[in-house]
């Protein structure tokens, strides 16, 4: 099962032989550039597109399957389901964990609103410095990408100082940073470990393989496990046996209703 947007599959072109996570990549690190995201960030930060409650954008991932997660070929909100009732088992006491767990995805919306998936979905890195070696295809798919001659942005640093903090820093732009514009325009009555967990969980450079630590602040490393955490239900709890959402559906809305009610920004 694919996406349902026209545009998912890769168009016919020299890289059209490659494997298709490496040329999916490729697009990816050849746009992300620091003009690119900013363009977008303009675009999309205000979050003036449209409203709808939370419950309504999980509803809208019905329609879409992530081409970039190699373990799922189901709709994306039953995976925002299984990782928050994994949450909800291995934390019992922490509800806005749970609800992170339901809405860490949501922004992935961009796919329905016209953006292609690279621009959406995959594993994120900054723009504006050096590309580290954990990227995935990083060695082979930056080729085009005009930020890699640049005299400045080719650099270790880049554009930015010493243990900036990743607050300060340029992500490539996708579903992770939406969202947290979404929720920071909205004013999610959440904790702060939670807004981390959502704009850096793709960030898997960083969480995962420890790269990219010259430029984080010591609120970065205290937020790590946190972000760790989350990354644990991300993965681990896709399964074929999707979960029963209207069995579910009034819990997660009870929380949605506690922390992020009523018609949102988007």
């Amino acid at each position: 099962m694919r996406s349902l947007r026209a545009d998912a599959n890769p168009p016919e072109g020299p890289e059209s032989g490659k494997a298709k996570s490496e040329y999916r990549n490729y697009r990816m690190h050849t746009h992300q550039t620091v003009d690119f995201v900013r363009k977008k960030s303009a675009e999309y930060g205000s979050c003036s597109l449209r409203k709808m409650g939370a419950m309504e954008a999980l509803e809208l991932l019905d329609q879409l399957v992530d081409e970039s997660d190699p373990d799922v070929d189901f709709p994306n909100s039953y995976h925002a389901y299984q990782t928050a009732e994994g949450i909800r088992r291995a934390h019992p006491d922490k509800d806005w964990f749970h609800l992170v767990g339901l809405l860490h995805d949501l922004g992935k919306v961009l796919a329905l609103f016209g953006e292609p998936q690279w621009a959406v979905v995959g594993d994120t890195f900054p723009v504006g410095c050096k590309v580290q070696k954990s990227v995935v295809f990083g060695d082979t798919t930056f080729r085009d990408n005009p930020d890699t001659r640049d005299p400045l942005y080719s650099t270790e640093y880049g554009m930015y100082q010493p243990r900036c903090g990743l607050e300060n820093v340029l992500m490539s732009w996708g579903h992770d940073e939406y969202m947290y514009r979404v929720m920071k325009v909205n004013r999610f009555a959440l904790p702060k470990e939670a807004f981390y967990m959502v704009r850096f969980h793709s960030f898997y450079p960083w969480h995962a393989h420890g790269d990219y630590l010259h430029l984080c602040s010591e609120e970065d490393l205290r937020m790590l496990p946190w972000v760790r955490e989350l990354n644990k239900f991300d993965l681990y709890t896709k399964q074929e046996e999707l979960p029963d959402v209207q069995q579910l559906r009034g819990y997660y809305q009870s929380l949605i209703d506690k922390y992020c009610p009523g018609q949102l920004r988007w």
